[in-house]
């Protein structure tokens, strides 16, 4: 049985990151004694980028209906179950109900469950009873003080914000796992229930296990979240080690 989330993703920059939790996943599966044979896909469809700068106006335009439905015309040759606009700041600039009009239109543009990975981290904090957050975020204060008020929406509390002024999507997907660490280091307080990586550009998915050991808490990143909500809109709930708290539920 194989079940397929397709991903669509802005341009380039860490979409390699779903290679990494698709193998991961199904190194789980395998490792599942008493479950039926199962294969999970995350294959990614790369959408139009008019400029990938971490502004307010570049990325709304970003996720804007015609780039998205191009990509949801292309993501049907891999016959999803279900789609992920893998974009969080494409998603959340445009508020909390906007990025729910956002995923209704691509629903209804492919007739699957659709959502984004702004949406994806609500629900991921929903789902680990958190209400309380850190967020470590590449982006410019301007763009990245937008997520705080979707959050908000969302029942979600920030309680601390490190804006990183990474200016670029393309920059963020070159920054390391010490630049990783060092981004969460300076967002961590000791009262913030999980510490939020809201950036689809920045590779995060070999390191979320160490990042947890480091911080004592629940770390969820873009790429992880994203992959989780499309597993669960395409019903399928897999418990995978190497990928966080968030897959152990």
């Amino acid at each position: 049985m194989t079940t397929t989330v397709a991903m669509l993703y802005p341009g380039h920059a860490a979409e390699d990151d779903y290679a990494l939790i698709e193998s991961a996943l199904n190194e789980s599966v395998l490792n599942e004694s008493a479950s039926p044979a199962r294969d999970i896909r995350l294959p990614v469809v790369i959408t139009e980028v008019g400029s990938d700068a971490h502004t307010v106006e570049a990325m709304a335009a970003v996720g804007e209906r015609t780039r998205l439905a191009d990509g949801v015309r292309r993501a049907r040759a891999y016959s999803p179950a279900a789609l992920m606009w893998a974009c969080t700041s494409g998603s959340f600039v445009h508020g909390y109900d906007g990025a729910r009009r956002q995923v209704a239109d691509i629903s209804d543009a492919c007739g699957l469950a659709a959502s984004s990975t702004s949406l994806a981290f609500v629900d991921a904090c929903h789902e680990l009873g958190i209400s309380r957050v850190a967020i470590a975020a590449t982006y410019p204060k301007p763009l990245a003080s937008r997520f705080i008020g979707f959050l908000a929406d969302g029942g979600v509390d920030v309680i601390a914000l490190c804006a990183n002024d990474i200016l670029t999507a393309s920059a963020a997907g070159t920054l390391d796992g010490d630049g990783l660490f060092g981004m969460l280091a300076a967002a961590d307080r000791d009262d913030a229930r999980a510490l939020l990586v809201p950036d689809t550009a920045l590779h995060t998915a070999r390191w979320i296990t160490g990042l947890e050991e480091e911080f004592g808490k629940p770390v969820l990143t873009a790429n992880q979240v994203t992959a989780w909500q499309g597993l669960r809109l395409a019903g399928t709930s897999v418990a995978a080690t190497g990928l966080g708290t968030l897959f152990t539920r």
